[in-house]
């Protein structure tokens, strides 16, 4: 029995690990985005130049890197390019949910980001993006004949499955390095919009929140300030060795004057500051039964009035 249990549980280890393995091999970072064959006004590169580009977004919330990465184009059969894409360049670093260009220009000499081949305005291009182990990450396909001049090809949301034409009306515009589909409403503040336009609901909401975040702090202040005196004077009733709740009421045990709280709180705060002078450890309050104050009198004051002659 204990060793068929074993089996099982090796047989459940070895299935998840296949499992985890298979989703792996499918699940890519790096996805072939939006592209662009025929260049005339659209973006520049760096150097002024007009040529086609291939965007790629990094769809994870992790950072990953092109370094080392294959991009092939293939626009006639047996006919295959590949650039290498150089290491050593931090820009080859994609953050999270970014984009980068790769300009199609035939100039890799340019830069990391200029690739040893151009794309076919008449034929068909295929463009596969592959890693540094030379496996498959992305690939498509751009249909020859569909894409006039500064059209592009992307998909209908970053990493989406869907694709179509960019850049043939203004609702769909080319988007180099950036999302594929831009958000210009919010449903819900719209919705909410509609049903209070003057803002009174949102108004007496935000009120309802900070008032009722008061009452929930002085209710917490309130309860831990009644469990710290009960708690102080049981400390009280157990130094004294008074088991008598009475008896510690009519002795005030653990009772302390406002004046002693004041000086613990002002000692604790003079230690822990980081500048504070060494003096002695006693600290004397005395109560002054009197209205007049040394602190207003006029005789301490450093102005003298003149003696008149």
């Amino acid at each position: 029995m204990r060793k068929n249990r074993i089996g099982i549980f090796l047989s459940l280890l070895l299935l998840i690990g296949f499992t985890s393995c298979t989703e792996q091999k499918s699940n890519s970072k790096l996805v072939i985005n939006e592209v662009l064959v025929d260049n005339q006004t659209n973006f520049q590169d760096d150097y002024g130049v007009h040529s086609g580009w291939i965007e790629i977004f990094n769809k994870a919330y992790s950072t990953a890197d092109l370094a080392g990465c294959l991009l092939k184009v293939s626009s006639q059969p047996g006919d295959t390019v590949t650039y290498f894409i150089p290491k050593g360049d931090v820009l080859t670093s994609i953050k999270p949910r970014q984009h980068t260009l790769f300009w199609a220009d035939g100039n890799p000499r340019r830069g990391t980001f200029h690739t040893n081949f151009v794309l076919s305005k008449t034929n068909a291009n295929w463009i596969g993006l592959y890693d540094s182990g030379k496996k498959l990450l992305d690939q498509v396909v751009v249909p020859a004949g569909i894409l006039a001049a500064n059209q592009s090809y992307a998909r209908v949301g970053d990493a989406s499955a869907e694709w179509e034409v960019k850049g043939a009306s203004a609702d769909k515009y080319v988007t180099p390095s950036t999302n594929n589909q831009t958000i210009e409403s919010n449903p819900k503040m719209d919705k909410f919009e509609q049903h209070d336009p003057v803002g009174i609901g949102m108004a007496i909401s935000a009120m309802s929140v900070v008032f009722l975040g008061l009452i929930l702090l002085y209710i917490c202040f309130k309860l831990i300030g009644k469990a710290a005196i009960k708690l102080r004077k049981r400390n009280a009733m157990i130094a004294h060795n008074i088991t008598d709740k009475q008896e510690a009421k009519e002795k005030k045990l653990g009772e302390a004057p406002g004046e002693v709280i004041a000086a613990i709180s002002m000692a604790l705060h003079e230690a822990q500051g980081a500048d504070h002078d060494v003096e002695e450890t006693i600290l004397t309050i005395s109560r002054v039964k009197r209205s007049y104050s040394p602190w207003s009198s006029k005789i301490y004051t450093l102005r003298e009035t003149p003696h008149k002659k």
